[in-house]
């Protein structure tokens, strides 16, 4: 009786790390063919960009409003994930940067760009302050510069192309445009028409087609020329806004711009946060 038990035991035990094997195994092909993540976060009337590589890497291009942008994070990060490889500052103003100084009190964070525009106001010099104290490599973004940022996925910097020290802070927004595979998003910040411009006047049309256009400054009328979106020529355009928000933003006429290129529009105001995933021979599908 003993004996036919224990080969009975054996065999369970057998069966058990056969089955553990074929997890592990179908876990492992599944690490290897991770999705790049490429979220627009819901934080009221702001900006907040998370992205995440295949191979983990994670960005943060602008923190929001203050007390906004931990909570939204919690939807694409581990709770016990308290580390960031990087932070862009793409401008100065609150909307913006507000919601770093929380970034920086919750996450270790591995690098800081910025576009090199200057806000006077508390909340950017404290921010300041806290990157220094804190000895993070602080990087002002350049055009020509590419961050490669893992599992093939680069971020080009097409602007600021000169010193943007003395400009409006969203006339000097960086922009840049990420690749991976079939898809491309070209992040915008607050730029401007005069931004916009200036980076037609140095990339081709076929450097600017992008399958996702974070549209610029949220909507405004500032934003989003006819002759860019024609060249961006974007699938999904996505709007980072707040309900209600007293600036009326998105504008009537960026709306009808994007819809004249057949874009689909997708808005924080009325959808919340929005995650991508986006696969390398695939185009991107929202979850």
């Amino acid at each position: 009786m003993f004996e036919k038990r224990k080969k009975y035991g054996l065999l369970f035990l057998a069966l058990f790390l056969f089955a553990v094997n074929i997890f592990l195994f179908r876990l492992d092909l599944h690490d290897s063919r991770r999705s790049l993540t490429f979220a627009m976060l819901d934080v009221g009337q702001g900006d907040a960009l998370f992205i995440e590589s295949p191979t983990g890497t994670q960005i943060l291009i602008d923190g929001g409003p203050p007390k906004k942008v931990l909570g939204q994070l919690s939807r694409v990060m581990s709770p016990f994930d308290k580390y960031i490889d990087g932070i862009i500052i793409t401008n100065p103003d609150a909307d913006h940067v507000s919601g770093f100084i929380d970034i920086l009190k919750t996450y270790k964070v591995g690098k800081v760009f910025e576009s090199g525009t200057l806000n006077d106001s508390k909340i950017f010099q404290n921010l300041k302050t806290e990157i220094k104290n804190k000895n993070i490599p602080d990087i002002l973004a350049k055009k020509g510069m590419v961050l490669d940022i893992g599992g093939g996925v680069s971020i080009d910097i097409l602007f600021p192309d000169r010193d943007v020290s003395a400009w409006a802070t969203n006339d000097g927004s960086i922009v840049a445009r990420l690749s991976y595979g079939k898809t491309s998003i070209m992040l915008t910040g607050d730029s401007t028409m005069k931004t916009e411009k200036i980076i037609q006047g140095e990339f081709l049309p076929s450097q600017l087609k992008s399958t996702i256009l974070k549209v610029g400054h949220h909507g405004s009328r500032t934003s989003t020329s006819v002759s860019f979106a024609q060249a961006v020529a974007p699938i999904y355009a996505l709007i980072s806004d707040g309900k209600n928000n007293k600036y009326g933003h998105p504008h009537l006429e960026t709306l009808d711009t994007l819809t004249q290129f057949g874009a689909k529009i997708l808005r924080t105001d009325l959808l919340g946060t929005i995650i991508m995933k986006c696969d390398i021979l695939e185009l991107c599908e929202i979850n």
